[in-house]
């Protein structure tokens, strides 16, 4: 199973209309597939530029780890040396907060993920886990 277009999509459209309805920030959103690559992207108005490389980074981090963005934080402050040579093997590109979401398919393998930025790292991952849970998809944290 992968990730479509559509799905993306919709996951998307999900986590944006749940940050409105939470009264969050504006958000950016993005969907990697399995392989860590770009299926969709999306930038509120009034989002900070920068925000595309931070929901990246996250989910770029979830998907190549096998890990989401809590685990990551997690492993970060009981091992920040282990997260620092991550970083180095992946140039600089893994963000390891909340707001990684891994995407997993029934048998539980890697899908995909989601990055979510904007607000505070817990709030971007619950309006990412609403528009996974959408989707139809299951999500991990």
């Amino acid at each position: 199973m992968s990730v479509s277009l559509r799905k993306a999509r919709t996951i998307i459209r999900k986590t944006l209309e749940k940050g409105r309805e939470m009264e969050l920030k504006p958000l950016s959103v993005i969907v990697l597939d399995a392989g860590g690559h770009v299926i969709a992207f999306e930038r509120e108005d009034d989002a900070a530029p920068g925000r595309f490389s931070i929901a990246h980074g996250k989910a770029y981090g979830s998907v190549m780890l096998g890990m989401a963005g809590t685990a990551q934080m997690q492993r970060a402050e009981a091992q920040a040396y282990f997260m620092a040579a991550v970083n180095g093997v992946y140039g600089g590109q893994v963000v390891p907060v909340p707001g990684g979401l891994l995407l997993r398919d029934r048998k539980g393998a890697v899908i995909g993920a989601v990055g979510v930025t904007g607000d505070t790292s817990d709030n971007d991952a619950a309006a990412g886990m609403a528009g996974i849970e959408a989707s139809g998809l299951t999500g991990e944290i």
